[in-house]
């Protein structure tokens, strides 16, 4: 640490001037869950997914005839897509 002289003359003020060793701390995302993706390899075995789908939107059809809003509807398509793709496809391993 040092103390120079301001610039103005007639001032009796003394600058500090110090220089400071920083070390960031590691940020730790070890609570949070990771973004779990689709074994996108599997989409090649189509008829498989097709009898899948299938199956599963003939059950939604019949939900989606009742009368509901657009909310209830995407929900219940988001959720039958994504309970078909996790049973064919799986999800993809993470490596470190």
């Amino acid at each position: 640490m040092r103390t120079r002289r301001g610039t103005g003359i007639d001032s009796d003020h003394h600058l500090v001037v110090a220089k400071i060793k920083l070390k960031l701390k590691k940020h730790c995302t070890t609570g949070k869950t990771a973004l779990q993706r689709f074994n996108a390899a599997f989409l090649r075995d189509t008829d498989k997914i097709k009898i899948t789908l299938n199956s599963r939107f003939q059950a939604v059809q019949y939900l989606l005839k009742e009368e509901t809003n657009m909310q209830d509807n995407s929900k219940v398509i988001r959720e039958a897509l994504t309970s078909t793709y996790q049973e064919v496809l799986g999800y993809k391993e993470l490596y470190h």
